[in-house]
């Protein structure tokens, strides 16, 4: 398991323990062979519309291996005032129900070792920072970081390349 600090060479997501949006954790590693796709998420962003098609394709292909993990994060402030909270909203506005987490660091000093890991496997355009809420990983069923997707870039833009990651397809 990774540990904060921690400098070797990190082989795949699975090495990461999270939290729910209650509280529990959990080891990524109960996700291993299935398509992951890992959104930084607000509820009162202008992009949260997106909610509505992650839960569209989350339903579409989670019986073919697809998850779609949502961490909400306040580093824009733009979420409420914890993960409990911010999933509530998910799941009355939006109807989400793929797994929400607890409020996260996503840059910074404090940023998660989840998001430290996802932005040195898929840095951005302008670094490794995440610009903006809704940037979202997608992450192969062997662990591998394939592709980081632009805040604005709307999730079924990119349905494709997900189809193309899932497991069945392999």
């Amino acid at each position: 398991m990774y540990k904060e600090g921690d400098d070797t060479e990190m082989a795949t997501i699975y090495d990461f323990e999270v939290s729910r949006e209650n509280g529990e954790k959990y080891q990524l590693s109960k996700y291993e062979g299935k398509t992951i796709l890992v959104v930084n998420t607000a509820t009162k962003c202008g992009l949260a519309p997106q909610f509505a098609e992650l839960e569209e394709l989350y339903e579409k292909y989670k019986d073919d291996g697809l998850v779609i993990l949502g961490f909400p994060s306040n580093q824009f402030k733009q979420e409420l005032a914890n993960g409990q909270e911010a999933a509530q909203a998910c799941q009355a506005t939006y109807g989400v129900s793929f797994p929400m987490h607890e409020l996260t660091v996503v840059n910074g000093k404090e940023t998660a070792p989840l998001f430290q890991y996802l932005k040195k496997e898929a840095p951005g355009e302008l670094g490794n920072s995440i610009k903006w809420n809704f940037t979202k990983f997608l992450v192969d069923p062997s662990g591998k970081v394939l592709r980081r997707f632009a805040p604005k870039t709307k999730p079924k833009a990119f349905e494709k390349e997900i189809q193309e990651a899932l497991p069945h397809t392999k």
